[in-house]
């Protein structure tokens, strides 16, 4: 049975649906935001995606996407008015590049320095690896004021949630780096009308009810 609108299953503090809700905002694209409890996973959420992990969005026709950068691609490409698949630098295929260099280096670096006690390379020596990512981001937004050229874009969407919360594990250390340029990249887009409605508190959702409505207005 086809839906109304688009379910978007999405917990608040996952990176990976705060770059989604990112991506849902900036494109207007309206949705029904079911708030998930990870120690408490939705029977709904599961049946549609068994993985397990947020994001998982369900189209009006029953397509269900289940990777983020999908549910980023899926919004924008219905509408993109702050032409956020156009960078003024690159490609597209070099901002995906850069999600990539992200989520598949940068990311686990990011977990073994938050979570030391779970990994015997954790900790400082992650810190470290996690950082020669970052001094790449510094060398390019002291080109440009964005990852891609003059405009924000996806690739600037789908980096800063992760760039947060490795910032948030020591902010003293972060704040001493020679990172000025990620540092007010950063900054901007925490303080931004934009994050601010795609990270709005929701109360976690319950079998029966309907979400709520998303992007708040």
């Amino acid at each position: 049975m086809p839906n109304a609108l688009p379910v978007l299953y999405s917990f608040r503090r996952c990176p990976y649906a705060m770059r989604a809700r990112l991506a849902l905002v900036a494109s207007g694209q309206s949705c029904e935001l079911r708030e998930v409890v990870l120690k408490n996973k939705p029977a709904e959420m599961l049946q549609a995606s068994p993985k397990g992990t947020v994001p998982v969005l369900l189209t009006e026709d029953g397509t269900v996407l289940e990777q983020s950068l999908d549910v980023m691609l899926w919004a924008l490409r219905r509408n993109d008015p702050r032409r956020w698949l156009q960078p003024g630098t690159g490609t597209l295929q070099d901002m995906l590049a850069l999600v990539a260099a992200c989520d598949d280096d940068f990311k686990p670096q990011l977990d073994r320095y938050k979570y030391p006690d779970r990994h015997a390379d954790g900790g400082e020596p992650a810190r470290e690896r996690g950082a020669q990512f970052l001094r790449g981001l510094e060398a390019r937004l002291s080109a440009t004021p964005h990852l891609a050229g003059a405009h924000a874009t996806l690739a600037d969407a789908a980096v800063v949630p992760f760039v947060r919360q490795f910032a948030m594990v020591d902010p003293a250390w972060f704040d001493a780096q020679p990172w000025s340029h990620l540092r007010a990249w950063l900054s901007g887009w925490t303080a931004s009308d934009l994050f601010e409605r795609a990270m709005h508190k929701y109360a976690p959702w319950k079998t029966g009810e309907t979400g709520v409505d998303f992007p708040p207005n």
